[in-house]
């Protein structure tokens, strides 16, 4: 009997430990997920600008070459 209690105490500290390691790590890709979206927001207004900007024109580096 006591053999399967410290099994099972074993194996509950086991999982407990693992269900905090997967916290940290949801936690840690929460923050990395919630930067990427800003840097991608930030991407995206600046293209919207440099487009605005060049009167509907295509920018120079989007130009295809001319022996296309």
């Amino acid at each position: 009997m006591d053999d399967r209690l410290s099994t099972a105490e074993e194996q509950i500290a086991h999982l407990a430990r693992m269900v905090e390691d997967l916290s940290a790590t949801v936690h840690r890709q929460e923050g990395t997920i919630a930067r990427l979206e800003r840097r991608l927001e930030l991407l995206l207004a600046r293209e919207a600008e440099r487009e605005y900007d060049a009167g509907g024109q295509v920018p120079l580096g989007d130009e295809r070459p001319p022996h296309w």
